[in-house]
């Protein structure tokens, strides 16, 4: 793990479990904890620059979200990349993800739309190609979809799953095929919602979001190193 304790030596103890838990989450998802590294507190405290009780704090939070697992008098180890569970939290993003985008197609005033028209509805040459990038505002396209849709709660849930999903969703974007297609079935799902197609916008979400399921079955040890190396 890269050391990172000159991001967090000047903050007020309080939150110091917070930040170590920001720190430890983005090496995981930036591969400097790769799935299965194993790791002691002292290595982690010595990175960031947190004492061990905040940091405990910030491990146990990442232990209950499933990113961490922790192993009685032997330390902590990254989990291993579980596709069985990525499989069932795609499948519920299905169901979240359609059920705005009815709501979507029901509601009167939708500016978020327009929002997205203009970073998704854009001729090639103004895309970004940028992985990172990419993920990103891949991210943001869906998360903006649910939260239109007018339910918090269901916002919240949502917002966790992209979470537990983003470690292998920054991989997918490394295809450029990938960025490409993302941006076709973007702008035509977009299109219908505009139209307010519901069922045609619903199936169109559904199959990009399942191909993108069927995409991180693919994923490969040599492409996390890769990606970690870039």
């Amino acid at each position: 793990m890269r050391n990172r304790s000159a991001s967090v030596l000047t903050l007020p103890s309080a939150t110091l479990a917070e930040q170590a838990y920001g720190l430890v989450k983005q090496a995981i998802f930036d591969f400097d904890l790769m799935p299965g590294d194993r790791f002691s507190e002292a290595e982690v405290s010595h990175a960031t620059g947190v004492s061990r009780t905040p940091l405990r704090q910030a491990l146990q939070q990442l232990q209950r979200e499933g990113f961490v697992q922790v192993f009685p008098k032997s330390g902590w180890r990254v989990a291993p990349l579980d596709f069985d569970v990525f499989d069932q939290l795609y499948d519920l993003r299905v169901l979240l993800e359609c059920h705005a985008a009815q709501r979507l197609c029901q509601i009167e005033e939708r500016p978020q739309l327009r929002a997205l028209a203009d970073v998704w509805l854009v001729p090639p040459a103004e895309r970004c190609m940028q992985p990172d990038e990419v993920r990103v505002l891949d991210e943001s396209f869906h998360n903006e979809l649910v939260r239109a849709s007018g339910n918090a709660e269901m916002a919240r849930v949502h917002q966790e799953i992209t979470e537990r999903i983003r470690i292998v969703r920054r991989l997918d974007f490394t295809k450029r095929p990938r960025v490409a297609a993302t941006y076709d079935e973007h702008a035509r799902i977009l299109r219908a919602l505009t139209r307010r197609r519901a069922e045609e916008a619903t199936r169109l979400l559904a199959a990009h979001i399942v191909q993108s399921k069927l995409e991180v079955r693919h994923i490969t040890l040599d492409m996390i190193y890769r990606a970690r190396d870039r």
